[in-house]
């Protein structure tokens, strides 16, 4: 099952999208750093995207933009 989410992200004038925040439970959580983008299938949810290897609230996530839609996975 895919937790879809809402996420504030920060586009450049390249087109380079970096999320910022995203939204869980009624709760913003910060995304600290993101480690790494590339496309890739998610193997626990199933679809595929770009997926943004990052780190928020401390923990391992996996966040992906899937066409116009986020939803994210703990990378664990």
């Amino acid at each position: 099952m895919k937790n879809y989410v809402r996420v504030i992200a920060s586009f450049d004038t390249e087109g380079t999208i970096i999320p910022l925040k995203m939204e869980w439970e009624d709760c913003w959580l910060e995304v600290d750093r993101v480690t790494d983008v590339r496309p890739a299938a998610s193997l626990k949810s199933g679809g595929a995207g770009l997926r943004y290897t990052c780190m928020v609230e401390g923990k391992p996530t996996y966040l992906f933009l899937e066409e116009t839609k986020w939803f994210f996975e703990l990378a664990i």
